[in-house]
């Protein structure tokens, strides 16, 4: 296998180096990653200045960009191969539910899926400093193993979750639903020595509905999550609701 591995957390981060060593077995294995933390920039792609990347061994480039930059540079300008597989992580925190739409973990893994490379994000749901890139390192090797074998279904990339637990205590893996989060007030409004308002968004600890067939269901009880993700947007359910709407 030829693999393209990438993240939001960095190039240096513990998540991605740990996922490399996992995969090594499979194949070739190229890195392109962000050249620090680019955390919840979703799917967003650089247009309005130039990108440089450093080359730090071969097949192995930081880039001064988002996630999606990185998969975009590497399918088209810096690697030699064109990959079989694009991996996104290991992430430092899960990406559940609503989540997914701000991840640049996950937005990576859809980037290549626009392409037409099969791809998935993996991420660890730490509680605190994170202990088990390892288990998660070996779901990944694993599950690269059967896409190789079995392909994935069309228009469509996965979005796994691991729990923080060591690989003896994972649960089996489950395929699960996108979970809804509990939003509440996650913005910190302070003034600053010279008076001025400043905010800081994101401080409040996430919280998601414990609705059963879930990610967030799955991952608080030890399960693997797989939730299969698609590029089509469309709500098809709303059709016949919007079609009574007098637009003329």
């Amino acid at each position: 296998m030829k693999i393209l591995v990438t993240n939001d957390d960095g190039i240096n981060a513990p998540g991605i180096k740990i996922l490399v060593k996992s995969l090594e077995h499979l194949g070739d294995v190229a890195v392109v990653a962000p050249d620090r933390e680019r955390s919840a920039v979703g799917h967003a792609l650089t247009l309005h200045q130039p990108l440089r990347a450093t080359k730090l061994g071969k097949n192995s480039f930081a880039v001064d960009g988002t996630p999606t930059d990185c998969v975009n540079l590497g399918i088209h300008s810096l690697l030699s191969f064109k990959p079989d597989l694009v991996i996104s992580g290991i992430n430092h925190g899960g990406n559940l539910g609503d989540d997914v739409t701000y991840s640049g973990t996950v937005s990576a893994a859809m980037e290549a899926t626009l392409m037409g490379i099969p791809a998935f994000a993996i991420s660890l749901v730490v509680n605190g400093v994170g202990a088990n890139f390892d288990a998660a390192g070996a779901f990944a090797a694993r599950l690269a193993g059967v896409i190789s074998k079995h392909g994935l279904p069309n228009d469509t990339f996965l979005n796994v979750n691991v729990p923080d637990l060591p690989v003896d205590m994972l649960r089996t893996p489950l395929i699960t639903i996108q979970g809804k989060r509990r939003y509440e007030g996650m913005i910190i409004d302070k003034i600053d020595p010279r008076g001025r308002n400043y905010y800081w968004v994101g401080t409040v600890d996430v919280n998601f509905f414990d609705i059963e067939g879930t990610d967030y269901h799955a991952v608080s009880r030890g399960h693997i999550s797989i939730t299969p993700l698609h590029l089509d947007l469309t709500n098809y359910q709303s059709f016949s609701a919007l079609k009574e709407w007098d637009l003329s």
